[in-house]
């Protein structure tokens, strides 16, 4: 491999990329883990949650991210959040890291997304996780 080249290098060269996305994400019922995002790397920081590209309004739904499947709290990485600005395909919305992520090095190999109130509506949007990868 040549190392000058930037296809031959790997994701620890570069800082805060997109680790995992999913969608699209119907937000119209709750429970713990109605998605999965599937991370890239063994082990990683994440820097930044986003919820994009929607079909139309989802400002109703409240959701998290955790790094466990049962919702429970000590594995948290958003805070719980209203979709407040997700109205239409053209808005988006950063969740807000839970204190702890802002120091966690992760390696679950995926993360899971809870809704706490649904949107009451079939409109569905991606999430994508932007950060950095610690090793491959």
């Amino acid at each position: 491999m040549n190392s000058n080249r930037v296809g031959a290098q790997l994701p620890t060269s570069f800082g805060n990329f997109a680790v995992a996305q999913q969608g699209p994400i119907n937000f119209v019922a709750t429970g713990n883990s109605i998605a999965t995002l599937a991370i890239e790397g063994s082990t990683y920081i994440v820097r930044r949650i986003t919820v994009a590209g929607a079909t139309g309004n989802i400002a109703l739904a409240n959701v998290a991210i955790y790094s466990s499947s049962d919702g429970n709290a000590s594995n948290i990485i958003t805070s719980n959040t209203v979709l407040s600005t997700v109205t239409n395909t053209t808005t988006f919305q950063d969740l807000t890291l839970a204190s702890a992520a802002n120091t966690t090095v992760y390696s679950a190999g995926a993360l899971f997304v809870k809704v706490n109130t649904a949107s009451g509506n079939n409109n569905t949007a991606f999430i994508t996780v932007f950060g950095d990868v610690v090793t491959p």
